[in-house]
Protein backbone atom coordinates (compact mmCIF):
# COMPACT_ATOMS: atom_id res chain seq x y z
CA UNK A 1 0.00 0.00 0.00
CA UNK A 2 0.53 3.38 -1.35
CA UNK A 3 2.38 5.05 2.47
CA UNK A 4 0.18 8.18 3.50
CA UNK A 5 2.00 11.38 3.00
CA UNK A 6 2.31 13.66 6.06
CA UNK A 7 -0.47 16.07 7.42
CA UNK A 8 0.28 19.69 6.12
CA UNK A 9 0.85 21.71 9.03
CA UNK A 10 -1.78 24.36 10.25
CA UNK A 11 -0.86 28.26 9.79
CA UNK A 12 -0.59 28.09 13.67
CA UNK A 13 2.22 25.25 13.71
CA UNK A 14 4.27 26.79 10.74
CA UNK A 15 4.47 30.39 12.33
CA UNK A 16 5.38 29.00 15.86
CA UNK A 17 7.93 26.40 13.84
CA UNK A 18 9.18 29.50 12.16
CA UNK A 19 10.76 30.52 15.86
CA UNK A 20 11.20 26.88 17.14
CA UNK A 21 12.23 24.83 13.95
CA UNK A 22 12.66 26.84 10.62
CA UNK A 23 14.31 24.10 8.95
CA UNK A 24 11.69 21.57 9.02
CA UNK A 25 8.95 24.15 8.13
CA UNK A 26 10.64 25.78 5.48
CA UNK A 27 11.20 22.76 3.94
CA UNK A 28 7.31 22.48 4.05
CA UNK A 29 6.65 25.83 2.31
CA UNK A 30 9.23 24.86 -0.18
CA UNK A 31 7.25 21.72 -1.03
CA UNK A 32 3.54 23.49 -0.47
CA UNK A 33 4.50 27.16 -0.90
CA UNK A 34 1.52 28.47 0.88
CA UNK A 35 1.89 32.50 1.95
CA UNK A 36 -1.60 34.14 2.29
CA UNK A 37 -2.61 32.80 5.64
CA UNK A 38 0.93 33.97 6.69
CA UNK A 39 1.35 37.45 5.08
CA UNK A 40 -2.21 38.19 6.57
CA UNK A 41 -1.09 37.33 10.42
CA UNK A 42 2.02 39.39 9.33
CA UNK A 43 0.59 42.28 8.03
CA UNK A 44 -1.89 42.19 11.13
CA UNK A 45 0.32 42.21 13.78
CA UNK A 46 2.19 45.02 12.19
CA UNK A 47 -1.15 46.82 11.77
CA UNK A 48 -1.94 46.31 14.96
CA UNK A 49 1.68 47.54 16.87
CA UNK A 50 1.09 50.91 14.45
CA UNK A 51 -1.79 50.98 16.28
CA UNK A 52 -1.53 50.57 20.07
CA UNK A 53 1.56 53.13 19.81
CA UNK A 54 -0.11 56.72 20.41
CA UNK A 55 -0.51 59.00 17.44
CA UNK A 56 0.39 61.92 19.08
CA UNK A 57 3.92 60.00 20.48
CA UNK A 58 4.34 59.24 16.67
CA UNK A 59 3.92 63.09 15.68
CA UNK A 60 5.96 64.17 18.49
CA UNK A 61 8.89 61.94 17.48
CA UNK A 62 8.28 63.40 13.30
CA UNK A 63 7.92 67.15 14.09
CA UNK A 64 11.41 66.56 16.71
CA UNK A 65 13.07 65.02 13.95
CA UNK A 66 11.96 67.57 11.42
CA UNK A 67 13.30 70.21 13.87
CA UNK A 68 16.61 69.29 14.60
CA UNK A 69 16.76 68.67 10.69
CA UNK A 70 16.63 72.58 10.37
CA UNK A 71 13.24 73.17 9.35
CA UNK A 72 9.60 73.90 10.34
CA UNK A 73 6.70 71.75 10.63
CA UNK A 74 3.10 73.01 10.25
CA UNK A 75 0.76 71.96 12.54
CA UNK A 76 -1.66 69.69 11.73
CA UNK A 77 -5.31 70.34 12.06
CA UNK A 78 -7.30 68.19 14.09
CA UNK A 79 -9.79 66.66 11.37
CA UNK A 80 -6.74 65.58 10.22
CA UNK A 81 -4.93 64.30 12.52
CA UNK A 82 -8.20 62.09 13.58
CA UNK A 83 -8.38 60.64 10.13
CA UNK A 84 -4.51 59.88 10.41
CA UNK A 85 -5.35 57.79 13.48
CA UNK A 86 -6.70 55.38 11.58
CA UNK A 87 -4.67 55.49 8.62
CA UNK A 88 -1.66 55.33 9.77
CA UNK A 89 -2.08 51.67 10.50
CA UNK A 90 -3.67 51.13 7.17
CA UNK A 91 -0.44 52.75 5.66
CA UNK A 92 1.68 50.44 7.43
CA UNK A 93 0.00 47.05 6.55
CA UNK A 94 0.13 48.51 2.79
CA UNK A 95 3.67 49.15 2.74
CA UNK A 96 4.69 45.23 4.68
CA UNK A 97 2.73 43.59 2.05
CA UNK A 98 4.27 45.70 -0.79
CA UNK A 99 7.61 45.40 0.70
CA UNK A 100 7.11 41.35 0.75
CA UNK A 101 5.92 40.48 -2.76
CA UNK A 102 9.00 42.86 -4.01
CA UNK A 103 11.82 40.99 -1.75
CA UNK A 104 10.58 37.94 -3.12
CA UNK A 105 10.42 39.10 -6.25
CA UNK A 106 14.46 40.61 -5.41
CA UNK A 107 15.15 37.07 -3.99
CA UNK A 108 14.03 34.84 -6.91
CA UNK A 109 15.82 37.60 -9.22
CA UNK A 110 19.02 37.06 -7.46
CA UNK A 111 18.71 33.05 -6.86
CA UNK A 112 17.03 31.75 -9.77
CA UNK A 113 17.96 34.24 -12.64
CA UNK A 114 21.47 35.72 -11.50
CA UNK A 115 22.87 32.52 -9.64
CA UNK A 116 21.02 29.84 -11.41
CA UNK A 117 19.04 28.09 -8.94
CA UNK A 118 15.85 26.16 -9.36
CA UNK A 119 12.85 27.71 -7.70
CA UNK A 120 9.25 29.80 -8.48
CA UNK A 121 8.08 33.41 -7.10
CA UNK A 122 5.75 31.71 -5.68
CA UNK A 123 7.93 29.49 -3.58
CA UNK A 124 10.16 32.54 -2.60
CA UNK A 125 6.90 34.65 -2.03
CA UNK A 126 5.88 31.92 0.74
CA UNK A 127 9.64 31.90 2.41
CA UNK A 128 9.36 35.37 2.83
CA UNK A 129 5.05 35.78 4.46
CA UNK A 130 6.23 33.46 7.00
CA UNK A 131 9.99 35.14 7.81
CA UNK A 132 7.80 38.18 8.30
CA UNK A 133 6.34 36.16 11.42
CA UNK A 134 9.47 37.30 13.40
CA UNK A 135 9.83 41.00 12.91
CA UNK A 136 6.04 41.34 13.50
CA UNK A 137 5.59 39.28 17.01
CA UNK A 138 9.13 40.62 18.31
CA UNK A 139 7.94 43.76 16.96
CA UNK A 140 4.96 43.99 18.62
CA UNK A 141 6.38 42.54 22.00
CA UNK A 142 8.88 46.28 21.44
CA UNK A 143 5.66 48.51 21.86
CA UNK A 144 5.43 48.83 25.52
CA UNK A 145 9.01 50.07 25.61
CA UNK A 146 8.19 52.20 22.12
CA UNK A 147 5.71 54.15 24.17
CA UNK A 148 7.91 54.22 27.73
CA UNK A 149 10.56 55.69 25.83
CA UNK A 150 8.37 57.57 23.72
CA UNK A 151 10.53 56.64 21.06
CA UNK A 152 7.87 55.11 18.39
CA UNK A 153 11.09 54.37 16.50
CA UNK A 154 12.79 52.00 18.55
CA UNK A 155 13.83 48.88 17.16
CA UNK A 156 16.58 46.35 18.03
CA UNK A 157 19.68 47.08 16.05
CA UNK A 158 23.55 46.71 15.67
CA UNK A 159 24.02 50.11 16.44
CA UNK A 160 22.65 49.11 20.18
CA UNK A 161 25.76 46.83 20.81
CA UNK A 162 28.62 48.98 18.96
CA UNK A 163 27.47 52.61 20.80
CA UNK A 164 30.99 53.17 20.97
CA UNK A 165 30.98 54.29 17.67
CA UNK A 166 30.48 58.07 16.87
CA UNK A 167 27.69 59.65 15.06
CA UNK A 168 28.45 59.62 11.78
CA UNK A 169 27.34 57.60 8.63
CA UNK A 170 28.77 53.99 9.74
CA UNK A 171 26.77 54.33 13.26
CA UNK A 172 23.38 55.03 10.44
CA UNK A 173 24.67 52.12 8.93
CA UNK A 174 24.65 49.82 12.39
CA UNK A 175 21.34 51.50 13.30
CA UNK A 176 19.64 50.88 10.32
CA UNK A 177 20.65 47.00 10.64
CA UNK A 178 17.80 45.88 12.74
CA UNK A 179 17.91 42.40 14.43
CA UNK A 180 14.61 41.16 13.52
CA UNK A 181 15.76 41.81 9.75
CA UNK A 182 18.81 39.86 9.96
CA UNK A 183 16.79 37.44 11.58
CA UNK A 184 14.43 37.05 8.65
CA UNK A 185 17.35 36.99 6.08
CA UNK A 186 18.57 34.15 7.57
CA UNK A 187 15.55 32.27 8.04
CA UNK A 188 14.73 33.65 3.90
CA UNK A 189 18.26 31.48 3.52
CA UNK A 190 16.92 28.49 4.89
CA UNK A 191 14.09 28.80 2.56
CA UNK A 192 16.34 29.09 -0.44
CA UNK A 193 18.21 25.97 0.42
CA UNK A 194 15.01 24.23 1.29
CA UNK A 195 13.87 25.54 -2.32
CA UNK A 196 17.03 24.26 -4.08
CA UNK A 197 19.32 22.05 -1.75
CA UNK A 198 22.03 22.60 -4.16
CA UNK A 199 22.44 26.28 -2.51
CA UNK A 200 23.98 25.76 1.00
CA UNK A 201 22.50 27.63 3.77
CA UNK A 202 26.11 29.64 4.52
CA UNK A 203 26.48 30.43 0.52
CA UNK A 204 22.26 31.67 0.73
CA UNK A 205 22.75 33.43 4.43
CA UNK A 206 25.75 35.93 2.52
CA UNK A 207 23.34 36.97 0.23
CA UNK A 208 20.49 37.50 2.28
CA UNK A 209 22.69 39.40 4.56
CA UNK A 210 24.46 41.19 2.21
CA UNK A 211 21.42 42.51 0.40
CA UNK A 212 20.18 43.52 4.00
CA UNK A 213 23.75 45.51 4.77
CA UNK A 214 23.04 46.59 1.07
CA UNK A 215 19.97 48.47 2.31
CA UNK A 216 21.48 49.90 5.23
CA UNK A 217 24.87 51.30 3.39
CA UNK A 218 22.19 53.09 0.65
CA UNK A 219 19.22 54.28 3.03
CA UNK A 220 22.48 55.80 5.70
CA UNK A 221 23.01 58.52 3.03
CA UNK A 222 19.75 59.90 3.64
CA UNK A 223 19.79 60.30 7.39
CA UNK A 224 19.77 63.39 8.60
Amino acid sequence: AEAERPEFPSLLNRLLNVFLSPGRVLETVARHPVWVGALVVGVVLVALQTALIPFDLIMAAQRQAVLESGRDMPEMPETLMNVMRFVTPVIATIGVSLFTFISAGLYWLIFAFVLGDEGRYRQYLAVGAHALFVPAVIGLTLVPLKIMTEDPQATLNLGLFLFFISDGYWADVFRLMDLTGIWSALIVAQGAHAIDPRRSFGSAAAITIGITLAFALMFAIFQP
